[in-house]
């Protein structure tokens, strides 16, 4: 099977260059035209794909070759794009940054060369101009596989700046598809894990997006771009299905299946689309609530899912939360399935910064200075609601605060990289760590979940 998607990807030769301006703002822009645009975003990354969503409509979804493996990177695309006019995807740091030490696996050149996707190099030109032309002649020619079919011009100062540089780059053979001028950043605060995400800021959210959406359409060659898109050609292979990767048939008519709750809100905005999609089709009946301000979990909740966020921004509220606080230690002691993952973990704590959390886990939690990230290999050491004791998983760690014991007598994982050691608690049917991690990889977890939450 051949599946024509028109698409590119976004890409730069450093982080900071402009990528993200540049890829929602043509995510808006080509959406305000009419197109049903597919969004995406190489790497990890949980809170860029909430833009991309406000700016396509579409839930934004992620492209990890080392989460998933480069076998599922066409088939999650294609998932994703059914439908689409258009797909964009926004690449991660530098182009050709991957994982550390495994060469170019993850970087967004290993995904546009699996998608077969041009790039579109976004250079950051506010202090340079001929040697614009020797920075793009060698990200387009350092891997012959990578067609980088276009650059845009970012933080360029004046009409004579923009003449310097595509003079300079009229040999490259790389054509400009945008010229944006250095104007004031877009409203789009930070703190210590990346952007402030969407759930937190609509409004000024929105604002943000409609601006870059306005820079992008007023700066770049939009039709140039398009049709660039449509060079791509079709991409070999099948759509991922949820079911399909679950080998499982669909729920009967009429029958309801056991219901799994997933926090979300404010404080819990750190999920992958897959993972919903999965408990579906493995027959749960997935309800969302708001642990910041639903006092109760949904009727007849037989198992819970708690992701990741920033529950250490909203501790006071969380902790204020006495009812649903009262309600998930509960549900925990009955031995229903609970899976918490980073922000649920800390959640599931004794306590966050001093204010009292669930006290599932005799555990406390801190902020801190040190940044933990990175890709992570992980083992089951035991057996749990999400895995077989042996089972193998690739993860990531994106966190600064710490939890004490950082494992329990039974822990979650025992981690290979970068140094080896156990993590994360398991105890009756709560399984709760640090590492994220994608159920596409390991769609088992969702079915072992969902038959626990049957049987509990």
């Amino acid at each position: 099977m051949m599946t024509p998607v028109p698409r590119l990807v976004v890409a730069a030769p450093a982080s900071g260059s402009g990528k993200t301006t540049v890829a929602t703002g043509l995510m808006a822009a080509f959406a305000a035209r009419g197109l049903a645009v597919s969004p995406h975003k190489v790497g990890p990354d949980y809170i860029d794909p909430g833009y991309h969503a406000l700016a396509t409509g579409r839930v934004g979804r992620n492209l990890d070759a080392y989460l998933c493996g480069p076998e599922l990177i066409a088939p999650l695309f294609l998932h994703g794009a059914r439908g689409c006019d258009l797909a964009v995807v926004e690449g991660v740091m530098g182009l050709y940054d991957g994982a550390a030490g495994q060469g170019e696996l993850a970087s967004t050149a290993h995904v546009a060369k699996l998608l077969r996707a041009p790039v579109v190099l976004v250079v950051d030109a506010s202090s340079q101009s001929r040697s614009v032309a020797a920075l793009v002649h060698g990200f387009a020619s350092w891997d012959p596989e990578v067609r980088v079919g276009g650059v845009i011009l970012n933080k360029v100062a004046s009409d004579r700046h923009e003449a310097l540089l595509r003079e300079a780059l009229d040999a490259s053979g790389v054509p400009v598809l945008g010229v944006l001028r250095r104007v004031p950043q877009v409203d789009t605060p930070s703190r210590h894990l990346g952007l402030v995400p969407v759930a937190e800021r609509r409004d000024a959210a929105v604002d943000a997006v409609a601006a870059m959406a306005a820079q992008v359409s007023a700066g770049c060659d939009l039709d140039a771009l398009m049709t660039l898109a449509r060079g791509a050609g079709a991409i070999p292979g099948a759509a991922w299905d949820a079911a399909e990767a679950l080998a499982s048939p669909a729920r009967p008519a009429g029958k309801r299946g056991p219901v799994v709750a997933v926090a979300g809100g404010r404080a819990f905005t750190f999920s992958y689309a897959e993972h919903a999609e999965l408990l579906a089709a493995a027959g749960a009946e997935v309800v969302t609530f708001d642990p910041l301000r639903d006092e109760e979990l949904p009727e007849g909740t037989a198992g819970l899912v708690v992701g990741g966020g920033f529950p250490e921004v909203y501790a006071a509220e969380l902790s204020a939360n006495e009812p649903l606080r009262k309600a998930v230690a509960q549900l925990a002691l009955s031995g229903a399935p609970v899976a918490a993952e980073c922000a649920g973990l800390l959640y599931l704590c004794r306590e966050l910064d001093g204010r009292p959390m669930c006290g599932v886990l005799d555990a406390g939690a801190r902020m801190g200075e040190r940044l933990t990230l990175g890709y992570r290999d992980a083992v089951a050491v035991g057996d749990s609601v999400l895995a077989a004791a042996g089972t193998r998983t690739r993860g990531h760690e994106f966190h600064r605060t710490a939890v004490d014991p950082g494992a329990g007598a039974a822990p979650a994982w025992g981690l290979t990289t970068p140094v080896r050691r156990v993590e994360g608690f398991v105890q009756q049917g709560v399984h709760a760590s640090y590492l994220h991690t994608h159920w596409a990889a390991g769609p088992g977890a969702a079915r072992r979940f969902v038959e626990r939450c049957r049987t509990s």
